[in-house]
């Protein structure tokens, strides 16, 4: 029987929050976007996925999808600023500056964009993209 795309997304997070690497999780959020190319949260996660595996090429086409199908999360424009700046794109200060905006105004978004920080960091802690990205965000 086929798994649904719901479950294929649940378990990866699952998955994900278990500690299991990004390597084995790809292929899932890959299927995910496939399935289901609409769901911005699938893309998300995929192109962080593809941010901790060092692939920031990846990472931007994801992020871009992202943030074409939901422009409001900041999670969204978080990831394709890193892989901007990852990749060497101009153009990322916008993005970083609309998630501010939008972290400002929602208590619950800046408490996920800071966890998905601190989990960025706990898996990846020379990740000096990532830490140059938190502090244009707090500091």
């Amino acid at each position: 029987m086929a798994q649904t795309v719901e479950f294929l997304f649940d378990t990866g997070l699952e998955r994900y929050k278990a500690g299991e690497t990004p390597e084995t999780l790809i292929p899932v959020f890959k299927e995910v976007c496939d399935r289901a190319p609409k769901t911005s949260s699938a893309w998300i996660c995929l192109s962080w996925l593809y941010l901790l595996e060092n692939k920031p090429s990846l990472a931007y086409k994801a992020a871009q999808k992202a943030v074409r199908l939901n422009p409001q999360d900041p999670q969204a424009r978080i990831n394709l600023a890193m892989s901007m700046l990852e990749t060497g794109q101009k153009g990322l200060r916008e993005h970083i500056e609309f998630a501010k905006q939008l972290i400002f105004v929602n208590e619950e978004w800046e408490k996920d964009v800071k966890d998905s920080i601190a989990d960025g960091l706990n898996r990846k802690p020379d990740w000096q993209s990532l830490a140059k990205v938190k502090a244009w965000l707090f500091d």
